[in-house]
């Protein structure tokens, strides 16, 4: 009997064991198909802006596409030069990072270093609602609250302008720093921090020699997180940065930057096979080639660093 009993729970833990690992080969396929499934999303958009790219570069040349200075797609006489556009964004997303990234930084250390327990429990779900606010909500916010109060304090500062768009952006992109900054300095073992105090170094100096080096990795993906999204922002700009592209460097004036021509072209008013039409593809292509390359940069910044 003792015998039986000892063989039936043999066969049932061997059979638990089977199930297990049939579980664990099924919940891998999953994940690997999860896997495979987003980079084919991610080789789909890619195809499809190249294929609607590719005819506009046949008759538009590259060199006059990225170097052009003069962005005129619907208006006679039409210019392809891009480089407005890529301007606006880049000065948008400048102001943005001045808003988002001292504040996010600034934040991220009170939660993780100053703020107690219970304190952090409030602010940060607090913070964290921005995120959860409609971005068209920004853009009415950046016209018809930001832009007012600039134009009392800077009398040049135009209706439609830069500066306000950024402003907007950086504020929505603040959650994202603060957030995944505090994650990474409170992901650092104590044991570090304990074993600079033992050697005399004030909380200050703890933080900046120690504390933000060891997260350094995090906060870099942070950063780049929170600059891709604000490069890709769309409806903000649409409503604040104004529809304006031009060469400059002055935030007071109106711009446009490469989604909001993509959102104003889209509309619907544009045949489909035209060189306007696919000039939406090529500045998307450039925006993915631009947010590719600043991930990749912030990936190796990110790794020599953390070694």
């Amino acid at each position: 009997m003792r015998e039986l009993a000892r063989g039936r729970a043999g066969l049932e833990e061997r059979s638990r064991h089977q199930g297990a690992r049939r579980r664990e080969e099924v919940i891998r396929l999953l994940l690997a198909l999860a896997a495979y499934l987003s980079i084919l999303i991610t080789g789909g958009i890619v195809l499809s802006l190249i294929g609607e790219a590719l005819p506009f570069f046949e008759r538009v040349p590259v060199s006059h596409f990225l170097f052009g200075p003069r962005w005129s797609p619907l208006v006679e006489p039409r210019s392809f030069g891009v480089l407005p556009l890529l301007l606006g964004t880049l000065l948008v997303t400048l102001v943005s990072a001045a808003v988002a990234f001292p504040l996010g930084m600034g934040t991220a250390f009170f939660l993780s270093q100053h703020a107690s327990s219970r304190w952090r429990n409030v602010l940060k779900p607090i913070l964290e609602v921005l995120a959860g606010i409609p971005t068209v909500v920004y853009g009415y916010f950046a016209l018809t609250f930001i832009t007012p109060l600039l134009q009392r304090v800077l009398p040049g500062t135009e209706v439609f302008n830069a500066l306000s768009a950024g402003i907007a952006v950086g504020i929505m992109v603040l959650p994202m720093v603060a957030s995944l900054s505090e994650d990474a300095f409170s992901a650092v073992s104590p044991s570090i921090l304990q074993a600079a105090y033992s050697l005399g170094a004030t909380r200050y100096e703890t933080s900046r020699f120690v504390l933000l080096p060891a997260a350094l990795p995090g906060v870099v993906a942070a950063f780049l997180l929170a600059f891709s999204r604000a490069v890709g922002e769309t409806m903000i700009v649409a409503l604040a940065a104004g529809a304006t592209p031009k060469l400059t460097w002055n935030p007071l004036e109106s711009i446009q930057t490469m989604t909001g021509y993509i959102v104003q072209v889209s509309l619907g008013d544009t045949p489909a096979g035209t060189v306007e039409y696919q000039s939406i593809f090529a500045v998307g292509l450039l925006l993915f080639a631009f947010t590719l390359f600043f991930n990749y940069l912030g990936l190796r910044v990110g790794w020599r660093r953390g070694r």
